[in-house]
């Protein structure tokens, strides 16, 4: 039995595929330049858990429950929803 060494360097490979979704910058990036509005990281995080995206526990939580948290208009839902669905998340 003959053995075969191969050798190569995962530096210029495309791993997009090997990503699982995006960063939050990709994703308000490419909403603001498919609709031109501006989203923030809170409206994604809300977004991506009303379609049940599990993130990892954050350790910053505010103390209360949250009631003064601003609400990601529906308009601003909708690019974002599409931008997930762009990057495979949904």
């Amino acid at each position: 039995m003959k053995k075969v060494r191969v050798e190569f360097s995962i530096e210029n490979m495309d791993m997009s595929d090997f990503q699982k979704g995006s960063t939050y910058e990709q994703i308000k990036t490419y909403v603001e330049e498919q609709t031109g509005l501006s989203v923030s990281s809170l409206y994604i995080t809300q977004i991506k858990q009303k379609c049940e995206i599990i993130e990892r526990e954050n350790y910053n939580k505010a103390k209360s429950n949250g009631d003064k948290q601003p609400k990601c208009p529906l308009e601003k839902e909708q690019a974002i929803i599409e931008a997930l669905k762009c990057f495979r998340m949904i």
